[in-house]
């Protein structure tokens, strides 16, 4: 299969790099696996299973984005003649049957840049972390405005946007696809099984470091696209910036004036929006009661995670330094945005 190949980007996943590639296997993929500085023997496992490996120059940071642009690099190397990628985290394995699905609909829709199906968890019981993930990649069917970091594309069309912004540390998908719906192609959510996740998240600082990189993204990808018409991610921004920053700046600046009644007020507030977001996991998503709560308690909860990551971005631009790849699990694959 010449004309389609596989990239895989991680660092240091073990049994998780091995069953993403093993799914790999059998269907006749060029497969191209990129490393981020792995020391857990993930380079030989790879090309073990038959993958050509990319190891990331040292001297660059490491970002998910650089990591697929120059595996496709390799990847178009071995088959020039290569008019759809395969991209796929290294803690994530296929679901039988995604590859010719997703390749059919790329050539049903000429006008689709991009292909995605469903992300599920492989474990979302074991906590409450990795069950929140498994509901947030549950989105809607149909044309969408951007991916994740799992999803077909089309050569053709990364290449005539310049690919990934390499610089982004997180968001990179999203931000790619407001470019490439901008060159006039679209993106698909289609309802099909795509990969399972390996989150493994069980602590909630791990949880919290994930949230401060979404927030992370959020500011960056508004500070580059947020302006009408895309308004890329500029509500997000807003909402961490009032929720996560403004409020509680207020409410504690108030609350010696107001013998506390400022901080009263405001987890009266609090208590409202996590009522809203409860209603509408419910009544909008159908979601069960005990995923409403949870989803209610960690989006509140997260506006203040975020507006870490927030302040970090503008931090960095504003001092000249950009932040590094905020890693949520240790040492794991340099990827990811708001939804992985």
């Amino acid at each position: 299969m010449d004309d389609l190949g596989l990239v895989a980007i991680g660092r240091n996943e073990g049994d998780r790099l091995r069953r993403c590639l093993a799914s790999a296997g059998g269907l006749g993929l060029v497969l191209v696996y990129v490393d981020s500085g792995s020391s857990d023997g993930s380079v030989d496992l790879a090309r073990g299973l038959g993958a050509d490996v990319v190891a990331l120059d040292l001297a660059s940071p490491f970002t998910a984005a650089r990591a697929r642009n120059e595996g496709l690099e390799r990847l178009l190397a071995i088959a020039p003649g290569a008019r759809y990628v395969q991209f796929v985290d290294g803690d994530c394995e296929l679901a039988a049957g995604w590859i010719d699905r997703a390749r059919r609909e790329l050539d049903e829709r000429p006008k689709a840049a991009v292909v995605c199906g469903r992300r599920r968890e492989r474990r979302p019981d074991d906590s409450v972390y990795n069950r929140l993930a498994d509901l947030e990649w549950d989105t809607p069917i149909g044309e969408a405005k951007a991916c994740g970091g799992d999803a077909m594309m089309r050569v053709a069309a990364l290449r005539e946007v310049g690919g990934y912004d390499p610089s982004l540390i997180a968001g990179e998908e999203p931000e790619l696809c407001v470019r490439l719906r901008g060159a006039g192609w679209t993106v698909h959510r289609v309802d099909a099984e795509m990969t399972l996740h390996d989150m493994a998240m069980t602590r909630f600082g791990q949880w919290w470091r994930r949230a401060a990189r979404a927030g992370h993204a959020f500011a960056e990808g508004a500070a580059l696209h947020g302006r009408p018409p895309e308004g890329h991610f500029a509500r997000e921004t807003r909402s961490i910036v009032a929720w996560g920053l403004v409020a509680p700046a207020v409410a504690l600046a108030l609350a010696w004036p107001t013998r506390g009644l400022s901080l009263a007020a405001f987890a009266a507030v609090l208590a409202l929006l996590a009522v809203k977001v409860y209603r509408y996991q419910r009544v909008r998503r159908g979601r069960s009661p005990a995923d409403a709560r949870a989803s209610a308690a960690f989006t509140v909860v997260g506006k203040f995670a975020e507006a870490q990551g927030v302040v970090r971005y503008w931090l960095g631009r504003l001092s000249g330094r950009r932040s590094r790849v905020i890693e949520y699990r240790g040492p794991v694959a340099a990827g990811g945005g708001p939804g992985s």
